[in-house]
């Protein structure tokens, strides 16, 4: 079998030659003495034209071929006699086929293999193979592949090298959520899946590497969400002797690089940045989509004396009043939509929504009875409000609910109004806190994993302030996504076991945990940092998809499982037993 080339790459340097094609029937049409089949592979599709009078067997056949037979197919290249399909690379050629062999019949597929289908989600991953047949989905996954090859030539000519740490791991800190894998020769113990390649990135570090990268496959055992996946890949990088400016500065090229080679995008640099403290007071996230404003204004000067006690109160409780400005807002957030946001608000925390809705006939408020003409009008001018925009408030004596609050509200009213997002906007984040305070244990606890370093100046508020304490940690984020996160280690012994203890770690525990790792740091740890970029998130916006799950082959629905071989599975009680594993009631 010799196919002169891919179906969607025929072009006239090959009119009026003999070619070979093979692929997939993408539909059959009859005309009588006539048949044409379009033929589809990977790379497009290509008009075959089978004609009784040329060669009758070759007609015959086609004949009795149905949709997803697979061919091969002879003939000579030409151009389409009829109308040209522009839509096409080749729309303008056809093989006039003379010769053609049924490589593989096919069943009726249990869907129709077309582009966007909106078939049942589950009866697609039901069918996945089929369902990669798709051209948009074969498209994803192609684009992923060039991604990934782009990946490898960025961080080999900046001096990376490639190595692969080990799939069965000691079990995490974050254990509850790691995948445990029984073993067969030491019964009783487990390994774990990594949920990421930190402890032996970092030896590699210690072992003189100086720049490791790999394209390394994670797992994490938890619910999903569009952007999630149990195992998923990451393209994990730990560079020695370094800052944190060296980290983002190859973070950011290799960004630049990726879209200009495989979208043909300009990402201007230096990336932006925020601190941490600015984002979340802008946008109310520290994962800001920043392709458009609605930016969060800090209103409490203007109401800490109103008589409104939903505000007057807030901010006599150490709290705050903040709004956004849904500019031209008014015509699509009427009463009962603002009503909807209101019930959303209070969904994740908020004890209501004010607001201030300003058309062209009237200004209508939900509190303008309690507040002064001056007040009403510091409102207005501090949020740049004017006709037709829609203000929305909210109070609390917790700043993170005001703050996660309107974050929230800001992309829920962006889409409402139909706010354009287009583009790619990336950004960092920096300076996040190196604690978070525990509401449920009234303690701090690690934002980060144990091994982030504090910034310098911040050293002397570990045991006195907590809250004052900045990790020297970042983010990448890509349209509202966090597409990577990182931080400079620490590799100072002494400051290891301090931080272990600010975590309330002991020292016996520290060592059952790390030990392997503090241990290697004994002997000349060089500085080093290092970060972890989602490859299937940052797929996922390259080609603007809705899901993950439209840009991995093989993917889990949300509650873990894989439709197509449903796993995961029972195992037999003989493997169990080998195992020294049994199964238990739950329920007692």
């Amino acid at each position: 079998m010799k196919r002169t080339c891919y179906c969607g790459e025929f072009t006239d340097k090959l009119l009026d030659q003999t070619v070979t094609a093979c692929g997939w029937v993408q539909r059959v049409r009859d005309l009588g003495g006539l048949i044409f089949i379009d033929l589809r592979d990977r790379t497009g599709i290509i008009q075959l034209q089978f004609d009784e009078n040329i060669s009758k067997s070759a007609f015959d056949t086609a004949f009795k071929v149905r949709s997803e037979y697979v061919l091969e197919v002879t003939g000579v290249l030409q151009k389409r006699g009829g109308a040209v399909n522009t839509n096409l690379a080749t729309g303008a050629l056809e093989i006039s086929v003379n010769d053609i062999k049924i490589l593989g019949r096919s069943e009726t597929p249990p869907f129709e293999i077309v582009e966007n289908s909106n078939v049942n989600e589950e009866l697609r991953l039901k069918y996945r193979y089929l369902d990669l047949r798709r051209s948009d989905l074969q498209k994803n996954i192609l684009l992923r592949h060039k991604i990934a090859k782009v990946t490898r030539d960025y961080f080999d000519e900046n001096g990376f090298i490639e190595i692969e740490t080990p799939m069965l791991i000691k079990s995490t800190p974050e254990g509850a959520r790691d995948y445990i894998v029984p073993s067969r020769v030491h019964k009783g113990s487990f390994y774990a899946l990594p949920q990421s390649p930190q402890m032996y990135k970092q030896l590699s570090m210690v072992a003189g590497f100086d720049r490791y990268m790999q394209l390394a496959r994670c797992f994490r055992d938890e619910d999903l969400r569009a952007d999630r996946q149990p195992e998923f890949t990451q393209i994990d990088l730990e560079m020695s002797f370094v800052d944190t400016e060296d980290v983002l500065q190859i973070g950011e090229g290799y960004l630049k690089r990726v879209f200009k080679d495989v979208l043909d995008v300009d990402i201007p640099l230096p990336l932006p940045r925020l601190t941490y403290a600015d984002s979340m007071n802008r946008y109310g996230t520290d994962k800001p989509d920043i392709r458009f404003g609605m930016e969060i204004t800090d209103i409490t000067d203007a109401v800490k004396d109103c008589q409104f006690g939903v505000f007057s109160s807030a901010v006599s409780g150490g709290g705050s009043v903040r709004a956004i400005n849904v500019k031209n807002g008014a015509a699509k957030l009427t009463r009962k939509e603002i009503d909807k946001l209101t019930e959303h608000a209070r969904g994740i925390g908020a004890k209501g929504l004010a607001f201030i809705r300003l058309t062209d006939d009237a200004m209508s408020c939900s509190f303008a009875k309690f507040m002064t003409d001056a007040q009403m009008s510091r409102i207005l001018e501090m949020t740049d409000a004017c006709t037709g925009d829609v203000v929305l408030i909210v109070a609390d004596v917790k700043n993170s609910v005001v703050l996660s609050t309107l974050g929230a509200l800001r992309l829920i009213a962006a889409d409402k109004v139909g706010v354009e997002r287009t583009g790619f906007a990336p950004l960092w984040i920096t300076e996040f806190p190196f604690f978070d305070w525990d509401e449920d244990n009234q303690c701090y606890v690690a934002m980060h994993h144990p091994f982030t370093a504090p910034m310098d100046e911040c050293l002397e508020y570990l045991e006195t302030d907590k809250s004052k304490v900045r990790a020297k940690a970042y983010d990448l984020v890509l349209n509202g996504i966090e597409l990577s996160s990182g931080s400079i280690r620490i590799t100072d012994p002494e400051l290891q076991e301090r931080m272990f203890n600010m975590l309330g770690m002991s020292h016996e525990e520290a060592e059952q945990k790390f030990g392997f790792l503090m241990g290697a740091f004994k002997y000349g740890a060089p500085p080093h940092g290092g970060m972890g970029i989602g490859l299937d998130r940052l797929v996922m916006q390259m080609v603007g998809a809705q899901s993950l799950r439209d840009v991995v082959a093989f993917p889990k629905v949300q509650n873990a499982s894989e439709l197509m071989s449903q796993c995961p599975s029972e195992v037999s009680p003989e493997q169990l037993e080998e195992l020294g594993i049994k199964i238990c009631d739950s329920n007692i």
